[in-house]
């Protein structure tokens, strides 16, 4: 079963003089549970990409289904509420709120999610549990070494338990050592607990542990290809 079929995608921009072409005819599914990685040099359309496909932006043409439903049919409010309960996202800057702590942090979703609040609590405990920081939920951001501020991003896209989670240069701003660990904890969620990873990365070493390779170039594929031996950081996973 695909989570995502894409046909045709285009994506330009506008500056009110000329239009700048960022996706060009994209065509690809991704299968439920499936880890994939989208590569590309500076400009080549992958940051676009992964906006689209996480419903932060709108194609300009071609179709896009989502969990056999085509988004064009979602209201923006809808697609708020779509993305909000099924998606997560992970970003190179972490993006963490400075003045609040790593349970607080990791609540934040929850607020937009419907999920009851009685729920939330023991969500955002569990959460931060499962990728090691339990013994840092009251520590402000701060506090925590890079590799640990991710795996609190990790934890917040994972509180809502989205059926897909994107992650956008995860390790780019992490030394090897937390670069391989934090890479252990995403490849743990494709493995054991069967989330559909989509990995935005110019990085051929973080790449290699997906199962398939995208790259991307002046906004189309160049190619698409199963990795014949996956990276495994199996050594550096948090238990």
């Amino acid at each position: 079963m695909n989570i995502i079929e894409v046909k045709n995608l285009k994506k330009s921009y506008h500056d009110g003089v000329t239009d700048t072409i960022a996706l060009n005819g994209v065509t690809f599914n991704v299968r439920k549970g499936e880890f994939m990685a989208i590569m590309g040099p500076s400009g080549s359309g992958k940051s676009t990409l992964l906006h689209v496909l996480g419903l932060l932006d709108e194609p300009t043409s071609g179709h896009y289904t989502f969990n056999g439903k085509n988004i064009s049919s979602y209201s923006r409010d809808q697609l708020a509420d779509l993305r909000n309960r099924e998606v997560g996202f992970v970003f190179q800057a972490f993006n963490l709120l400075p003045r609040t702590s790593v349970l607080e942090n990791v609540k934040l979703p929850l607020y937009y999610s419907g999920i009851p609040e009685i729920e939330w609590d023991e969500r955002s405990r569990k959460a931060v549990e499962s990728v090691g920081l339990g013994h840092r939920m009251f520590h402000a951001p701060s506090e925590l070494s890079g590799g640990e501020k991710q795996r609190v991003a990790i934890a917040r896209a994972l509180v809502t338990d989205p059926d897909i989670i994107f992650a956008d240069e995860p390790t780019g701003n992490l030394d090897s050592k937390s670069g391989k660990m934090v890479m252990g904890i995403i490849q743990r969620l494709n493995e054991e607990h069967g989330k559909t990873i989509i990995l935005i990365t110019h990085e051929t070493s973080t790449a290699e542990h997906s199962e398939r390779i995208i790259r991307l170039m002046d906004g189309e594929i160049e190619s698409d290809k199963k990795v014949s031996k996956r990276l495994t950081a199996e050594d550096e996973y948090v238990k």
